[in-house]
């Protein structure tokens, strides 16, 4: 067996906490960071849901991975397979270890099509799609595009999804273009919540609810769909009036996800994480293992993930790296963060709150909770532009 490679910190994802991470290291004075990511190309993926509304496409949100990554990164373009706190190695699929003084996880989360029983069949049919798969994002927006009429179902879990109300992004991009094409009263538009609310600040709520009635939307929360059949285009469903059946002509979906299998195996879940890094919330260290930290979507802290969020967490693990070190204090994470929600094809709304669903605007005026279209610009526009150019290289405080 090779030696092992040494480095002082490794970081265990290459997307947007992967890569804003290293270059906040070594934008801080850490000079030997590298980072794990076998993929080739980047994709900034809060735009998903706008290919998914026929907003943006794929060019809009694609570059290659090396461009992405911060000069001065040591790179490896495979897959992590294993964290070795025993050996304080990371291990590759083509086995290259790693060895790290500190490793920070961040591979996010994955779609877990089992915990749906019938959806990785329905999404092989043309009448099923989502925007948290790449490759789905264009084919919701010719789905939903292309109906004139009949049912159209949003189901949106709340089971480890990544900026779950981001998911109603497709619904009212769509609403908005059937009703200005004159068919949105031949379209029965259904959605599904498996939680309470729309959103998870009140306010927020409240708006996108009104929204939802101008459109004619039915709302059902506390639903789940226990089972999809996709070629019946049928759902069975669990809701406080019991089960039934509903039928689809265009189902999208904003489906549960899971930590990879790896987090488990290397005993970085813990009791009661359900398979994600067990880390402190506040601090994004794990709660076992002092040289291991977390953030995003695959670590366990009490929010719901977005990219907003990782704007706090970032500088909070690089910080805490450096201090834990120098024996200095630790900042801690509130629980920062945000959902942009589109309630026409002109306006947005940001709901903004801590882990305990408490308002923390960003500005004290306006009030942001109100659909505006500048939000709408700034989110579309405005913000991929801060992304490339500020965020992925390290400049977030």
């Amino acid at each position: 067996m090779s030696p092992a490679r040494r480095h002082d910190v490794v970081v265990v994802g290459g997307g947007n906490a992967g890569i804003s991470l290293a270059a906040k290291l070594l934008r801080d004075g850490c000079r030997d960071v590298a980072v794990v990511e076998p993929k080739a190309v980047h994709h900034y993926r809060p735009l998903l849901s706008y290919v998914a509304g026929g907003a943006a496409t794929l060019d809009d949100l694609t570059r290659p991975q090396e461009r992405a990554m911060p000069r001065g990164v040591h790179h490896y373009a495979d897959r992590a397979t294993a964290v070795d706190v025993a050996a304080a190695e990371v291990v590759l699929a083509g086995g290259t270890r790693l060895a790290y003084r500190d490793v920070v996880v961040c591979p996010g989360s994955e779609v877990d099509h089992d915990a749906m029983p019938g959806l990785r069949e329905a999404f092989a049919t043309p009448h099923a799609a989502t925007s948290y798969l790449v490759d789905h994002a264009p084919r919701t927006w010719r789905m939903l595009s292309g109906l004139t009429s009949g049912r159209a179902v949003f189901v949106v879990s709340d089971r480890h999804v990544p900026c779950a109300p981001v998911g109603l992004k497709p619904l009212f991009l769509a609403a908005d273009r059937w009703r200005r094409t004159g068919v949105l009263d031949d379209v029965e538009i259904d959605l599904l919540l498996e939680g309470q609310r729309l959103a998870g600040l009140a306010r927020a709520d409240h708006e996108l609810r009104a929204a939802a009635r101008r459109y004619g939307v039915r709302v059902r929360t506390g639903t789940t769909v226990t089972r999809v059949d996709g070629q019946g285009r049928t759902l069975e469903v669990a809701s406080p009036d019991g089960p039934r059946t509903l039928g689809y002509d265009a189902l999208y979906v904003a489906p549960p996800h899971r930590a990879p299998a790896w987090v488990t195996a290397s005993g970085l879940a813990g009791a009661g994480s359900d398979g994600f890094v067990d880390v402190d919330p506040g601090t994004l260290r794990h709660r076992v293992h002092p040289r291991v930290w977390a953030l995003g979507d695959v670590a366990t802290v009490g929010t719901s993930p977005s990219g907003g969020a990782l704007r706090k967490q970032v500088p909070v693990v690089a910080h805490n790296i450096a201090a834990q070190r120098a024996g200095a204090p630790v900042r801690r994470y509130d629980g920062y963060t945000v959902a942009p929600v589109t309630t026409s094809r002109t306006r947005l709304l940001l709901a903004e709150h801590d882990r305990d669903g408490r308002a923390e605007p960003t500005v004290p005026f306006p009030d942001l909770t109100r659909p505006r279209r500048a939000l709408y610009l700034f989110d579309r526009h405005v913000e991929p532009l801060v992304y490339w150019h500020r965020l992925l290289r390290g400049k977030v405080s």
